[in-house]
C-alpha cells in the first residue's frame, strides 16, 4: 500500500512538468468529432501538424482526399493532418458530428483526426484558432484554409483555400518541416 502511494505521489510531481513541456500554441483541449471525448493538442508535440478548416458542402470539399492522401504519404516521418469542421463560412457545414464523421469516413476515406465543429472566425473563434491567426498572421478567408506547425509548435505558415494539398509549395513546406528535427 504504500509503494502505490509512493507511485502516484511520484506520478503527481511529473504531470506539471510534462504540462509545462507542452509548447504554447498546442496547450489546449479539444473535442473529438465522433465521439466529443476531450482532446489535448499535446499529444501531438513533436510533430508536424497541418490543421484545416473543413467543410462539406463546400468547393473545396474534395481537398479531403488530397488531404488524406498526405497524411498518409507522411505520418511515419511526423506529419498530423488535424480537420476542424467550421459552419462559418455559406453555412456548409451545418451537420451533426455523426453526419460530419460518417461523411468524411464513407466518401473520402479520412482516416486523419478530425475534432468537433470549430468557430475560426469572429466573434466566436475559438482560443486555438486565435493563437493559429495571431502567430500566423493570417485568417481563414474560407474553407480548407490551412496551418502548417513546426515540430516545435513555434513557427507556422498559412496556405489559402485555393492551395491544394498536392500543390508544389504545400508539399515542398511539409519535407522541409519533417526534415527538421
Amino acid at each position: 500500500m504504500q509503494s502505490v502511494r509512493a507511485f502516484l505521489a511520484g506520478v503527481a510531481f511529473l504531470l506539471p512538468a510534462v504540462a509545462l513541456a507542452c509548447p504554447a500554441l498546442l496547450n489546449f483541449t479539444v473535442p473529438k468529432l465522433q465521439d466529443n471525448s476531450p482532446q489535448s493538442l499535446c499529444q501531438y508535440e513533436g510533430k508536424v501538424l497541418l490543421v484545416v478548416n473543413t467543410a462539406s458542402y463546400c468547393g473545396f470539399t474534395s481537398q479531403y482526399e488530397g488531404l488524406e492522401a498526405l497524411y498518409r504519404k507522411y505520418k511515419d516521418q511526423g506529419l498530423v493532418v488535424i480537420g476542424f469542421p467550421s459552419n462559418d463560412f455559406g453555412q456548409q457545414e451545418p451537420g451533426s458530428a455523426r453526419e460530419i464523421a460518417d461523411f468524411c469516413r464513407s466518401t473520402y476515406g479520412v482516416q486523419f483526426p478530425m475534432m468537433a465543429k470549430t468557430d475560426v472566425v469572429e466573434p466566436g473563434t475559438s482560443p486555438f484558432y486565435r493563437q493559429l491567426i495571431a502567430k500566423s498572421g493570417s485568417k481563414p478567408r474560407w474553407n480548407f484554409h490551412k496551418y502548417l506547425i513546426d515540430r516545435r509548435g513555434e513557427q507556422i505558415q498559412a496556405f489559402s483555400s485555393f492551395t491544394k494539398p498536392d500543390s508544389a509549395e504545400l508539399v515542398g513546406a511539409i519535407e522541409k518541416r519533417l526534415a527538421e528535427k
